[in-house]
């Protein structure tokens, strides 16, 4: 519960740790660096991939599904994407396991091991382009626009909850085109899906631009992200974009006739979300009385608490409880909600006392609450809570039950865009603009934040600034005009 939450001020990182525990996302799994995704977080996992899955199909996009197990030599092939990957693989080296000779269990049996080890998949462009180089054999087999839901595994050191972990869940996309152009035409499609998703979905205003050289996916020519701001003014790279080029076409062998009857390789595009946008989420909204969801993505979007002492009022109460969940659940949301139901719950468990069903929902982040006792059926009446308002200001009071459905629908709608501009008007409130090397460093040390300031372009200062400061080049935004400057550190144009 909210007692068992620690303050953002006090420990960030502590208080993220407990709105995920406290509100039954996730938990810590036997396997090191791995996670156990509790239902309610997966509920909302599902939401997530759900609304995301049909952007994909309506720009075009079909799912398939392609093998765990890369072999070794397919990582090889594209040199800048193995060097990038390589620290963070997992193979699989031996097929049986046999019973120790000198006892103590289980021990790997020697004489199974693989000719060729395989890695457990980091991401999939090598093995993907495999297989297409037996489906593309001329451009009316192109574009090919295929998604994958999946799990991958990057052996990291340092793991926090759905932001880092040994193993997530993500989608990738991967796509072959005829021309340069179409490439990267479906490159900035796909932005403008995550971008629409993470504003209009998820409530998390988001910068978008390309990565700089430095910060950009191994193999690609160039990676476009969406950047957001979470609450401790840190960015998080909640997804990317990246043109490939013709690198993981010449790496595979996947040529294909033109129309004017001459051989080109195809031309990619990689793309991918994970379970990562959750702790964006978390991080976007979240207080210090628990989980906040944006209602569109939330797995359940109303509880309707009713409140009785005495068994002669209890039927009463449950009668008009239950009646106005039905009403909730038929309020036509069903295509702002992705044509999935809106989840409204009577929370009639006797043994739980009201007080504690208000806190538990709150913690669990479910948008409008409604509480209905005798004295309100009374005045024909209910009290309506919203779980982004603080104290009395979320409540209120004596909603005539006879609009309360419709009220309800209003607010949710309301709280979808109020989630939205509070979190734009916080990134505005800490986003500077610096022309000088000494401000840079104390806004970077004091208040962090998003800083715009002008950068030669080198790789060396964009090294030395990181190295001085910690700070890195997040992206290079679209929504700025190009303008003349010089560098933050060199002084250089």
């Amino acid at each position: 519960m909210a007692e068992n939450i620690t303050s953002r001020e006090t420990d960030y990182s502590r208080w993220y740790l407990d709105i995920i525990k406290e509100a039954g996302l996730a938990e810590n799994s036997v396997v090191r660096g791995c996670m156990v995704i509790k239902p309610h977080g997966y509920a909302l996992w599902e939401r997530m991939q759900r609304a995301l899955d049909r952007m994909f199909k309506d720009t075009g996009h079909v799912n398939a599904y392609f093998p765990l197990f890369i072999p070794k030599r397919f990582m090889e092939k594209e040199a800048e994407h193995v060097e990038g990957f390589a620290k963070e693989c997992a193979l699989v080296t031996h097929t049986r396991l046999i019973e120790n000779p000198d006892g103590g269990g289980l021990m790997i049996d020697p004489t199974a091991e693989l000719e060729e080890p395989l890695v457990i998949r980091p991401t999939s462009e090598t093995i993907i382009w495999e297989t297409y180089r037996n489906w593309i054999q001329s451009y009316r087999d192109l574009p090919l626009k295929i998604n994958q839901w999946a799990n991958v595994v990057r052996w990291e050191m340092r793991t926090r909850l759905f932001l880092r972990t040994a193993e997530f869940l993500w989608q990738e996309g991967h796509t072959a085109h005829a021309t340069r152009e179409e490439a990267e035409e479906e490159t900035h499609t796909i932005l403008e899906v995550y971008r629409s998703f993470a504003e209009d979905w998820l409530a998390m205003p988001v910068l978008t631009g390309p990565k700089s050289d430095g910060q950009k996916f191994p193999g690609a020519e160039y990676t476009l992200c969406i950047e957001a701001m979470m609450q401790d003014k840190k960015a998080l790279q909640a997804g990317t974009s990246h043109f490939l080029a013709q690198n993981f076409a010449k790496a595979a062998g996947v040529e294909f006739q033109t129309a004017e009857g001459k051989l080109d390789y195809a031309w990619a595009t990689s793309w991918g979300v994970s379970t990562r946008l959750i702790g964006g989420l978390i991080m976007t909204h979240s207080d210090d009385n628990g989980l906040i969801m944006p209602p569109r993505v939330a797995p359940i979007h109303v509880v309707i608490v009713p409140i009785y002492r005495k068994d002669n009022e209890k039927t009463a109460v449950l009668e008009a409880a239950n009646k106005l969940a039905a009403e909730i659940r038929d309020l036509p949301l069903r295509e702002w909600l992705n044509y999935e139901p809106i989840i409204a719950n009577v929370d009639d468990r006797d043994q739980l006392t009201p007080g504690y069903k208000f806190a538990e929902w709150e913690v669990k982040g479910v948008p409008i609450r409604v509480e209905i006792g005798p004295k309100d059926l009374k005045k024909e009446a209910c009290v309506l809570s919203r779980r982004d308002r603080p104290g009395k200001e979320n409540k209120e009071f004596g909603v005539p039950l006879s609009g309360a459905a419709s009220r309800i629908g209003e607010l949710l709608k309301q709280m979808q865009t109020d989630m939205f501009e509070c979190a734009k008007k916080y990134r505005e409130e800490n986003s500077y603009e610096v022309d000088d090397w000494e401000e840079f460093k104390q806004r970077i040390d004091e208040e962090g934040g998003f800083i715009w300031a002008h950068w030669d372009g080198t790789q060396e200062t964009e090294d030395r600034i990181a190295k001085e400061t910690k700070a890195t080049i997040r992206c290079i935004p679209f929504n700025r005009e190009e303008e003349k400057g010089k560098c933050i550190l060199t002084g250089e144009p």
